[in-house]
């Protein structure tokens, strides 16, 4: 081969040849790539939309949570009082939703959201209540349960002398329970007591007798097991261990001795009970004298009767309370006696009378005999 040949050849490779150099000489040259740049004034308006924008948010929520704490902690509300009821069936929404509309509280979730934080929504309790604007979450919590010092309360003075149903038509008139609740409780409730747990349970009028005579504080809507409760507590701390012992001596059951002494308590113008008790002993402990064992007592028929004035016929209705039909004592008591009374059942005078009739003096007199009886009615303008 001819040598300018072989260099020529040589040299078309070498220009040809992709590893000796990265850009050949007929390649255009590439464009540089510029950089690019914000500008100083739309950075600096990005950064001040950022900081108001944390500064916005911030107050929202600063807003947010002064005005939630104003509420968890009754901060410049309005001044404002109420007596507030819960009824017994009453749920804790319907509670707080009320308390919300009574403007007591300005967030429902916040405070069924710190009453179950704090453990206090199950101990509302039923009741009425005094509560305020000035009082925080916790305060009308506490407010509305059972050791609540702002629970609504009610005295009540129960006379000597009123049977079971004139008490809890009383008690419900105070706003203390319903006599249907009530008498529910005093049928099924068994309570724990020594002088009940031989009356068996079912009848409302196994406590008549019991409950206490007094003047007793109890709370508007007071639980009918504890209303009832304080009036047998209170009996049981005045007819003491010693009265019993001696009612075990004689011849009577305590209950018998209670039965006594409602009629006394009944009978009596508030002088006499003594010697009433006498009458009625002396007609127990002789059927065979004039009376025959019958009592013949005036308020058993009003007993039966539904609390009307006596009549004659009303000695023709068929009860075991009706002393004129049935001999001894009735059932159980026809009311609830004081203790003057109930000491009297177990203190009678010494006396032999068996009769005795209102006066026109308002008094009792007391007689051996009917004729005696028949001729003092006689003489009274009462009877004519």
């Amino acid at each position: 081969m001819p040598q300018d040949s072989y260099y020529e050849n040589r040299e078309r490779r070498t220009e040809r040849d992709p590893y000796s150099s990265p850009r050949q000489e007929h390649d255009a040259p590439r464009p540089r790539r510029k950089k690019k740049h914000r500008s100083a004034g739309r950075t600096a308006a990005l950064v001040l939309l950022y900081v108001a924008a944390v500064i916005g948010v911030s107050i929202l929520l600063a807003c947010i949570g002064w005005t939630a704490a104003g509420d968890v902690l009754a901060l410049n509300k309005p001044e404002k009082s109420i007596t507030f009821t819960i009824s017994p069936d009453e749920d804790f929404d319907s509670v707080v939703e009320r308390l919300h509309k009574e403007g007591m509280i300005e967030y429902q979730f916040l405070f069924k959201l710190f009453a179950s934080f704090t453990h206090k929504k199950d101990e509302i309790i039923a009741g009425s209540y005094t509560l305020n604007t000035d009082m925080d979450y916790r305060a009308l919590l506490a407010g509305m349960s059972a050791n609540s010092a702002n629970r609504s309360e009610v005295t009540v003075a129960i006379p000597e002398g009123y049977n079971i149903d004139q008490i809890f038509s009383l008690l419900e008139e105070k706003g203390v329970s319903t006599v249907e609740k009530l008498r529910q409780t005093a049928a099924e409730h068994d309570y724990a007591f020594s002088f009940l747990q031989e009356i068996p349970l079912g009848d409302y009028h196994r406590l008549e007798g019991y409950l206490m005579p007094a003047t007793y504080d109890f709370y508007v809507n007071h639980d009918p097991i504890f209303a009832i409760n304080k009036l047998l507590v209170h009996f049981d701390s005045q007819v003491k261990d010693d009265f019993r012992a001696k009612v075990a001596e004689s011849d009577f059951t305590l209950r018998e001795v209670l039965t006594i002494a409602s009629l006394i308590e009944r009978e009596t113008t508030g002088e006499d009970r003594t010697d009433i008790a006498a009458v009625i002993y002396n007609r127990l402990n002789n059927p065979s004298a004039g009376t025959q064992g019958y009592l013949q007592i005036d308020a058993t028929l009003v007993y039966i009767n539904g609390g009307k004035e006596p009549t004659e016929a009303d000695k023709s209705i068929d009860s075991p309370y009706n002393t004129y039909l049935y001999k001894g004592l009735p059932p159980g008591p026809i009311a609830n006696p004081g203790m003057e009374s109930i000491i009297a059942a177990m203190n009678p005078s010494d006396s032999k009378d068996y009769y005795y009739a209102l006066g026109d003096d308002g008094a009792h007199h007391f007689f051996r005999t009917y004729d005696q009886l028949q001729k003092f009615i006689s003489s009274q303008d009462r009877y004519k």
